[in-house]
C-alpha cells in the first residue's frame, strides 16, 4: 500500500504543480511563468543516477522539473520527496549528489526541497550538508518541509488547494488507527474544501477525487456510497453525476459489488484498464499502482485499440 500511496502521491503533485509552487515559495507567481507550463524530467532523473535502477529502485520518489521564470530564462526545480518513515543518516548527502549531478550536467540554477510524509518528524541536520577537509568545505542547505509542519485548522484556512493533498497525506499516516466512519469524515471534509474553493474546473475535480478516493482507501461500500451521494450534492449538475459514475468505474470496491471481479487476473484487467481510460498515468505508473508488470499494461492496453 505504501508504494502505491507514494506513486499516487507524487501524481498529485504533478497535477496540482502551480499551487505547490505558490505553497513552498511566496513569491512564486513573481518568479515563475506558470503559463508556459512545466516539463517533468523523470527519465532525465532516472538517467542522473542509474544506481538507483540496480538497486530495485529508489527509496525515494523523485521529481525533476523544468520551469520557466518571468525573466525568460529557464530554471530547473528539483523536488525530492523523501517517503519514509525514519529519515536515513545519509539523506542529506544523497540530496547534494543530486544537486552536484544535475548542475554538471545542466549548468542551470537549480533550488532543491525535500517534502517528508513520513510519522517521524525531520531534525535540523537533515536540511543541509556539511563536509570540510583541511582547508577545504563545503556547506549546502535546501529547503525542507514536513506534512505535519502546518495543523489540519492551517491547511482548511489557506487559500491554496495543494494545502489538501498536504491534509489527504496527513490522514493517510493514521488511516490504519482509526474507525473508517471516522476516516470518511476527514476524506468528505477535504473533497468539500476542494469543491468549495472553486478554484478547480470539473475535470480538476473529478481528477483529484480519484485521487483522494484512492489514496485514503476505504474497504466499506456503504461509506462509500454515501461519500458519492455527499459529492453530487455539493457539485449539483450533470457533471456531477460522470464524477461520481468515473469514481465508480476506478475504485475496487463497486467492482467487486457488480461482480466484475472473478479472479486475481480479472481483478487486474479492470483496474488497469480504468487507469488507461481515466488518467494520464503512464504504463510505468500504472503497473506499480495496480501491482502487474508493464508488459501486462501494454497488453491491456493493446487491446483497448
Amino acid at each position: 500500500m505504501r508504494k502505491k500511496n507514494d506513486i499516487l502521491l507524487k501524481s498529485a503533485f504533478e497535477e496540482a504543480f502551480p499551487d505547490l509552487l505558490r505553497f513552498f515559495f511566496k513569491d512564486a507567481d513573481t518568479i515563475f511563468d506558470i503559463s508556459k507550463g512545466f516539463e517533468f524530467l523523470d527519465k532525465e532523473l532516472h538517467e542522473l543516477f542509474p544506481e538507483l535502477e540496480k538497486q530495485g529502485g529508489s527509496r525515494f520518489v523523485d521529481m525533476l522539473v523544468k520551469a520557466f521564470t518571468l525573466d525568460g530564462s529557464e530554471k530547473y526545480m528539483l523536488i525530492h520527496i523523501e517517503i519514509q518513515a525514519q529519515n536515513g543518516p545519509n539523506f542529506s548527502k544523497r540530496m547534494f549528489q543530486y544537486f552536484y549531478r544535475i548542475y554538471d550536467r545542466y549548468d542551470v540554477p537549480i533550488t532543491a526541497l525535500a517534502v517528508f510524509t513520513g510519522a517521524a518528524l525531520p531534525d535540523n541536520s537533515n536540511a543541509a550538508f556539511q563536509y570540510q577537509y583541511l582547508d577545504t568545505s563545503l556547506d549546502y542547505k535546501f529547503k525542507v518541509y514536513h506534512i505535519l509542519d502546518h495543523s489540519e485548522e492551517q491547511l482548511l484556512a489557506m487559500d491554496n488547494p495543494f494545502s489538501l493533498i498536504v491534509l489527504a497525506a496527513q490522514k493517510a499516516l493514521v488511516a490504519d488507527k482509526i474507525p473508517q466512519h471516522e476516516l470518511a469524515q476527514h476524506r468528505l471534509t477535504i473533497a468539500k474544501a476542494l469543491i468549495e474553493s472553486k478554484r478547480y474546473d470539473n475535470e480538476q475535480i473529478r481528477r483529484f477525487l480519484f485521487f483522494l478516493k484512492t489514496f485514503i482507501y476505504i474497504d466499506n461500500s456503504e461509506i462509500n456510497s454515501n461519500f458519492d451521494q455527499q459529492i453530487a450534492s455539493l457539485t449539483g449538475n450533470e457533471i456531477a453525476m460522470g464524477i461520481i459514475e468515473t469514481i465508480k468505474m476506478i475504485t475496487r470496491e463497486e467492482a467487486l459489488e457488480e461482480g466484475i471481479e472473478k479472479g486475481e487476473d480479472r481483478k487486474n484487467h479492470e483496474f488497469v484498464k480504468n487507469l488507461l481510460f481515466n488518467t494520464d498515468f503512464n504504463i510505468s505508473k500504472i503497473a506499480v499502482l495496480a501491482g502487474v508488470s508493464e508488459d501486462f499494461v501494454k497488453n491491456v492496453q493493446s487491446n483497448l485499440k
